[in-house]
């Protein structure tokens, strides 16, 4: 077994592998102390950490898009059997094996995207997808899929929110020469940005409160809790796609 790194050896490789997103602190080193967020994301996992067991004993845990690793990490110090990470930039993996390396958790991080979830092959006990959606060119494909190939009980997922945060009720159908739902600020809006967002060039999307809770229901998601402003607790409701599902496809769409 090698040797324990030394504060120094961890000060040297965190500054190889930035710049980092997470700030996590790898036995008193922070990775990202000058965060514009400030101490993120231990600031917001504080804000909703209690909603969540705090037992994961023999249960499985899939962080999708888990950046840096640090929700991954939180997984397995809470005792979970397994837990699996995924992101599609390598160059977070590497920071996150390296974190997972000098906190001594074994975490099993892979090279995929949410699109890629079917290759997993299996069902987790619970699903974290934080402050992916917003990033994606295709979101409601990627809660689809979430919901058809691996969501067993539990997805924890975050979103980033603009714009209202009042959900007003939506009538089942609408007028077609009635266009004034659309005109109220707490109707469902997905926002599109095409070009950048806070410097990012992958923020895609700022939907409103209305449409994230609207959206996790078309994709088979019941919310059972919202600890958190930005935070959904949602259990699976019905059978996934192709199995008899509670949201059947419109329009002849498959």
């Amino acid at each position: 077994m090698a040797a324990p790194l030394t504060v120094e050896e961890i000060r040297r490789q965190v500054a190889a592998l930035g710049p980092w997103f997470h700030n996590l602190d790898l036995n008193g080193v922070m990775t990202a102390p000058d965060h514009f967020l400030g101490d993120y994301p231990c600031v917001k996992w504080r804000r909703f950490a209690e909603a969540l067991p705090c037992d994961l004993s023999g249960l499985s845990v899939l962080d999708i898009g888990c950046n840096a690793g640090f929700y991954s990490l939180e997984m397995k110090r809470r005792g979970a059997a397994r837990v699996v990470g995924i992101d599609s930039d390598k160059a977070y993996l590497r920071q996150a094996r390296f974190a997972a390396g000098v906190c001594g958790l074994d975490i099993d991080f892979r090279n995929l995207s949410v699109y890629d979830v079917a290759r997993l092959g299996e069902r987790f006990d619970i699903v974290l997808f934080m402050g992916v959606l917003y990033h994606l060119r295709h979101p409601l494909l990627a809660l689809d899929l979430i919901r058809e190939h691996v969501a067993g009980d539990l997805l924890v997922f975050q979103c980033m929110l603009r714009g209202s945060m009042e959900v007003e009720p939506v009538a089942e159908d609408a007028d077609f020469f009635d266009a004034t739902p659309f005109e109220r600020p707490s109707y469902p809006r997905l926002h599109f940005i095409e070009q950048r967002y806070a410097g990012d060039p992958t923020n895609w999307w700022t939907p409103n409160r209305a449409c994230v809770e609207a959206m996790l229901r078309s994709s088979g998601f019941a919310i059972a809790g919202h600890p958190e402003e930005e935070v959904y607790l949602c259990r699976c409701a019905g059978a996934p796609a192709g199995e008899g599902a509670v949201y059947p496809a419109r329009g002849g769409e498959i």
